[in-house]
């Protein structure tokens, strides 16, 4: 009885060594060599200081190089940090949020070179046990066998958005299409679209300290297969069939019909036209040549100042011989003009408004052509201009060399991204303004967002500071703006332009090519006169469209490719004079597949070499190529 005793006593002991060998309870080499490494974390911090250290020594390099994998090794070493179990392999770390495949091998193949640098066996791969039952049976509260309970189906619900929020908005705008027409929408026309039908904004958050808008309901509508996107050409989003039977339910519980979007969805009776879908038009590439802008759709947002075309398009650059006009400064007083698209929110259009007027600022309101702010001189007499000489659409208003453009913090990298901050940087330089001001507002985000954004908004605004040479001013939030503006104002009325002569152009003399070297001109022979233009006269320069030259079209074609900026359409420009040249120097080569990797290499071969911001890298050569070495020059035309 002794020995069989005796005999259970061993066995036992032998299978609690076995177990803890199996669950690693003896010390890995992670827990061995840390204790003899001073250079280690405490363990009392750390369960696997050895996995901490390697991913901190990668973060440090990441950081130096100022590479993107920053957030990568800042979560996996966070993750590894604050785990308190101890893993006997880095393979175990995978179960940790923020550590993947990729990962995981790294650490591998550090830990390999560890312990074959210190003379230790690697742990092999630990694989996980599981219990063997019956089939069907279960342990029950007893430690006895049982049949196991019978698992309820799981059922899920169709989502059906609340009403009036973000993803009812999008559905109802997308329900406003023709079921079976496969060409979407694009976001912007969603937004414009859906506003009516939502209470919160698509462009604004509701709360300061919040970053979401009612856009974020999108995410939702794809993750439950109602909504589907089409990237090519544009990205465009469609309903599913789900997504139409959701869409339909809700027009009818909520009383729509399909046709009550407004003239956006149907006109006349008609559908607007879209790209690919008139027979007429089946063989045009449609390009839409006017960058997009945020905005808060109704009427009082789309009303377009009405400015008449008083500049020539004349191709002559050559410098006109004429007097300016001089206005006396009692003739005139200084006035800020602000954007009525500049709102805090759709339902709070009038804060920026109120807020200047508190500080004893009246604000002219109207949809600006270009920037945010500016300041004009109103001249007192509404017919001096042409009395001394000027047209008669001239008007009564003088704009000042002074120009604003105000960018919320998400609203600076949205327009970086999508190509909207440089195409407003090279309407700039074409108004002749002296004194651009680019104000960049705080803004409460994401901190993930804000660090993968990081190091293209610094880049942007040296470039702003150092290349184009304008002032940048960084406020804390919206009403820090309304703060400096005010400032601003009041200096240019009671410092800046008090007891000033203005000296304006006539538009007569100006033309799309002779404006820039004319005032360049002006500015060097007089340095101390300050010469202007009338705020017509520059609405019509700086026209998006009604004054365009052949080359600002052209570059306005090479800057809808992805990926080619102001700067590096300039230079294919400065090679290639027109789009005929551009077009010809991709038509002599043949559609063999050495021609083709020939016309992929055009671009890159002369522009390869460049500065790294006007360098043009062969993917986007590749790029470029396959749009422009597509078009066939017929007839010498």
């Amino acid at each position: 009885m002794q020995l069989s005793h005796a005999v259970i006593y061993l066995c036992l002991s032998a299978y609690s060594l076995y177990t803890n060998v199996i669950t690693n309870r003896i010390a890995s080499p992670i827990t061995l060599l840390c204790s003899h490494d001073p250079n280690m974390p405490e363990p009392a911090t750390c369960a696997n200081p050895l996995l901490l250290k390697w991913l901190e020594e990668w973060l440090e390099v990441e950081k130096q190089r100022g590479a993107r994998g920053v957030n990568t090794y800042k979560k996996a070493y966070d993750a590894i940090k604050a785990c308190p179990l101890t893993f006997a392999h880095p393979s175990e770390s995978k179960q940790l949020k923020g550590i993947g495949e990729l990962l995981v091998k790294k650490l591998t193949q550090k830990m390999e070179e560890f312990c074959a640098e210190n003379g230790l066996p690697m742990q092999t791969i630990p694989r996980g046990r599981k219990r063997a039952t019956v089939p069907g049976e279960d342990y029950d509260e007893d430690g006895e066998f049982g049949p196991s309970p019978a698992k309820k189906k799981k059922t899920t619900k169709a989502y059906v958005p609340k009403l009036r929020s973000g993803a009812f908005a999008i559905l109802v705008a997308l329900g406003s299409t023709k079921q079976y027409d496969d060409v979407g929408l694009t976001k912007t026309e969603i937004i414009s679209l859906a506003e009516d039908h939502c209470d919160s904004s698509f462009t604004v958050p509701e709360h300061a300290n919040k970053f979401y808008t009612a856009w974020k309901s999108m995410e939702t509508l794809l993750g439950n297969n109602l909504v589907y996107t089409k990237t090519r050409p544009v990205k465009r989003f469609l309903l599913t069939d789900e997504g139409w039977e959701v869409a339909n339910s809700l027009r009818k519980a909520s009383g729509l019909t399909p046709g009550e979007m407004g003239d956006f969805v149907e006109r006349n009776g008609e559908s607007p036209k879209r790209p690919g879908k008139s027979k007429s038009d089946a063989n045009i590439d449609w390009i839409d040549l006017s960058p997009s802008r945020t905005w808060v759709a109704d009427s009082e947002s789309q009303q377009k100042d009405n400015i008449p075309d008083i500049i020539s398009r004349g191709r002559g650059a050559e410098l006109p011989d004429f007097e300016p006009i001089t206005i006396q400064p009692s003739a005139y007083t200084v006035h800020m003009v602000l954007d009525n698209r500049e709102v805090r929110a759709k339902k709070d259009r009038t804060h920026i408004q109120t807020e200047l007027g508190k500080h004893g600022v009246t604000p002219i309101m109207r949809a600006m052509t270009l920037g945010d702010v500016t300041w004009i001189a109103k001249v007192h007499d509404p017919k001096l201009l042409s009395s001394l000489g000027g047209d008669v659409d001239e008007g009564d208003e003088v704009i000042l060399d002074w120009i604003v453009e105000r960018k919320r913090l998400d609203d600076l990298i949205g327009s970086i991204k999508d190509g909207r901050f440089h195409e407003q940087k090279f309407r700039m330089r074409k108004s002749g303004m002296k004194n651009v001001i680019y104000v960049i507002e705080e803004y409460s985000m994401d901190s993930e967002v804000l660090a993968k954004s990081a190091a293209m908004v610094e880049s942007a605004i040296t470039s702003t500071q150092v290349v184009e040479g304008y002032f940048l001013k960084r406020t804390g939030n919206l009403d820090a703006t309304i703060k400096y503006l005010a400032i601003m104002t009041k200096m240019l009325q009671n410092d800046i332009y008090k007891g000033m002569e203005l000296h304006v152009i006539p538009s007569r003399v100006i033309t799309a090519t002779n404006y820039l070297p004319m005032l360049q001109h002006l500015r060097t022979m007089n340095p101390g006169t300050y010469y202007h233009i009338t705020y017509c006269a520059l609405g019509s320069l700086v026209s998006k469209s009604s004054a365009l030259t052949l080359r600002d079209v052209y570059l306005k074609m090479l800057m809808c490719i992805r990926g080619v900026t102001g700067e590096k359409a300039l230079e294919i420009q400065k090679i290639w004079k027109t789009p005929v040249e551009f077009a010809e120097a991709y038509e002599q080569y043949g559609n063999d597949e050495e021609s083709k990797k020939q016309k992929m290499q055009l671009v890159v071969g002369k522009l390869g070499n460049m500065i790294a911001r006007k360098k043009i890298q062969k993917t986007l050569s590749a790029g470029i190529s396959k749009i422009w070495g597509e078009f066939t020059i017929e007839g010498g035309n």
